[in-house]
């Protein structure tokens, strides 16, 4: 009996000794669950002969059993090294069989699949071309081909408006020339209301004292007075024949008088030998506002200050008594000035105002930055992956109406210097509400423009050959829907503000990029692996696959670091890293031994004395039987 006792003490001491030394062997090794050696005391008794005082037959291993806690986990410099922290296995396919394991030292293949080093396959939930994840498990692999470009279908700005901009673009009343008939040497009295659109009234007189040679220089330095309300002038004198000229200078002693604004102009006739040569003396004359020249056949003499203009000359043969020329005023109002009307005089100035012209002073020019408030430039794609830049330009409109809670400003679109949207010729109008939100544009309230008339072009001009703007009639709708099949897309700017504040671009996005290739991988705590590009982009590859077990203990160890299903560990229930009971993935990490290498030498000792303690049961069983036998 001793003797089978102390044999089964050194049997299960010699288990003892190997469980510890393959953890101690292990205690390195990435993914490793530590074991113990599971006993239990052996005991002989029928049915009948069981009693109070029965001897032990010894002990048996009943079970070797590993433990699943959490090991540490520490860093690494390999990217799609993985660890997982919480519960769960890597779902690996070693070629159609199924294993499971915790270590997480992942590489690629020639292939682009994502295998550990023994080349089994990491298994995940595929993404499609457009980096969806699927609920299809399969075997995750890196493609390491260019990334298609996508062309740009929607582009959201979000911008604050300074609403403490002036209104920049100049509307003006043109009221067309006005003046005087001959032989009429100036302008006659005329006193006038000018009425505003804030109900006001301004009065002025044009020749208030009645003079006699009141010039169209005098009316416009009326003019310019009253707010709101402009004029310039010139005077032009052709009274004067150049075949007379000629002939006077030739017959001598030529002389040629001219007076500017009632001030004579001394002209310099003695080298003078022909009509061409004197409008070169009287261009040269002391007269700045003053040019001379010869069209059809006559002298023309222009003030482009509107001053009134004398001119005559005399000589030896043809003469000309002076005459005197009055100027051309043209007046313009601008939409402040609701109505001018005359209270006395004799011009013309109210029948101008009534057959009034409205002209833009200051057009809207994107090269002349004076012209508009704002504006900002972002990039957008082609079908083909090619950039462009699109430039928003704002202008900021007179309220309508009474101008009380609404605001407005015109919006322009220019991609790569060219107007986009009809813009060229009719703007977007953005309208805002007392608030400083966006109301609508163009009564659309969702804040869309819609362009569908861009073609684009390569950097000489012409199309590049990536898909252009949608058939004449064709239906557009919003958002454009996927796959596109034209260059038409939409600009966002519902979340525009107008605040009282400094022009800001909040946010700029668009949906389109140029092609790119793969230059690094990410793995997110979900397990997700990002492909990133050269283009800036990155897309979703797959998720890895995180399994776990009803009996975690059931599972059979195959080498490797892996485990496979048993009848006892129960089916494993496979889902996305970081959910359930799932733990998370750490990337560029690993998780270590479970091991603690301590605990294991101190074990590595007791199970050292009790194959000592169990062999010495056998020593001392053998001597008893040797004194035995040798009873005579």
């Amino acid at each position: 009996m001793a003797f089978n006792t102390g044999l089964s003490g050194l049997r299960a001491s010699q288990v003892d000794l190997d469980v510890t030394g393959n953890n101690i062997a292990n205690a390195s090794t990435v993914g490793f669950k530590g074991s113990r050696a599971e006993f239990g005391d052996l005991y002989a008794s029928g049915f009948l002969s069981g009693g109070s005082n029965t001897v032990g037959d010894g002990v048996r291993v009943q079970d070797v059993k590993q433990s699943f806690g959490q090991g540490n986990i520490s860093f690494t410099d390999n990217g799609l090294d993985l660890a997982i922290n919480g519960d769960g296995f890597f779902v690996l396919n070693n070629g159609g069989e199924i294993r499971y394991s915790r270590a997480g030292q992942f590489g690629v293949d020639k292939d682009g699949f994502i295998t550990n080093n023994q080349g089994m396959r990491v298994q995940g939930f595929i993404a499609d071309d457009d980096g969806n994840l699927s609920g299809i498990r399969g075997d995750l692999q890196i493609e390491s081909g260019n990334l298609a470009p996508r062309r740009t279908t929607e582009l959201q700005s979000d911008l604050n408006l300074d609403s403490r901009e002036p209104v920049l673009e100049r509307r003006v009343a043109d009221m067309g020339d006005f003046s005087v008939a001959p032989p009429a040497t100036g302008f006659p009295q005329e006193t006038f209301e000018i009425t505003y659109d804030d109900g006001s009234v301004v009065t002025t007189t044009i020749n208030p004292t009645n003079v006699g040679d009141y010039s169209a220089a005098d009316v416009v330095d009326v003019l310019n007075g009253p707010d709101g309300l402009s004029a310039s002038a010139t005077t032009q004198y052709e009274g004067i024949s150049e075949a007379d000229l000629d002939a006077a200078i030739a017959a001598g002693n030529f002389s040629f008088d001219l007076s500017v604004g009632n001030v004579n102009v001394p002209v310099d006739t003695v080298s003078v030998t022909d009509a061409a040569s004197l409008v070169t003396a009287i261009n040269a004359a002391q007269a700045p506002t003053v040019s001379a020249s010869l069209v059809g056949g006559n002298l023309r003499l222009i003030d482009n200050r509107g001053n009134n203009l004398t001119a005559g000359f005399s000589s030896d043969g043809p003469s000309q008594a002076p005459e005197t020329t009055v100027g051309t005023v043209r007046p313009q109002a601008d939409r402040e000035i609701t109505d001018i009307a005359s209270t006395g005089g004799g011009t013309n100035l109210t029948a101008s105002w009534t057959s009034r012209s409205i002209n833009i002073t200051n057009q809207f020019t994107p090269d002349d930055q004076r012209t508009y408030n704002h504006a900002t430039t972002t990039t957008i794609f082609d079908s083909l992956g090619n950039s462009h830049e699109i430039t928003q330009f704002y202008v900021k409109q007179p309220a309508p109406g009474d101008g009380v809670g609404v605001s407005e400003w015109s919006v322009y679109l220019q991609i790569d210097g060219e107007f986009v949207g009809g813009t060229g010729t009719n703007p977007y109008q953005a309208r805002f509400d007392q608030d400083g939100n966006l109301q609508s544009i163009n009564g659309d309230p969702n804040g869309q423009i819609l362009v569908d008339d861009w073609t684009p072009k390569a950097a000489d001009g012409t199309p590049n050959g990536a898909d252009g703007p949608p058939a004449p009639g064709t239906n557009i709708t919003t958002p454009i829907p996927e796959p596109p099949t034209t260059s038409a897309f939409v600009l966002n700017l519902a979340e525009t503000t107008q605040y009282g504040s400094d022009f800001g671009v909040t946010d700029q996005q668009q949906n389109g990029f140029t092609t790119g290739r793969l230059s690094g991988l990410d793995v997110s705590d979900e397990g997700v692996l990002f492909a990133r590009y050269t283009n800036g982009q990155s897309q979703s590859l797959g998720q890895v696959a995180l399994a776990s077990f009803s009996n975690t203990n059931g599972l059979s160890p195959v080498g490797e670091t892996t485990w496979v299903e048993t009848f006892d560990s129960g089916q494993p229930i496979i889902g996305a890293p970081d959910t359930g009971t799932l733990g998370a993935i750490k990337a560029s990490s690993v998780e270590e031994s479970n091991v603690d290498l301590s605990a294991e030498l101190v074990n590595l000792i007791i199970a050292q004395r009790n194959y000592q303690a169990n062999a010495k049961t056998i020593e001392t069983s053998d001597a008893v039987t040797q004194t035995i036998i040798n009873l005579r």
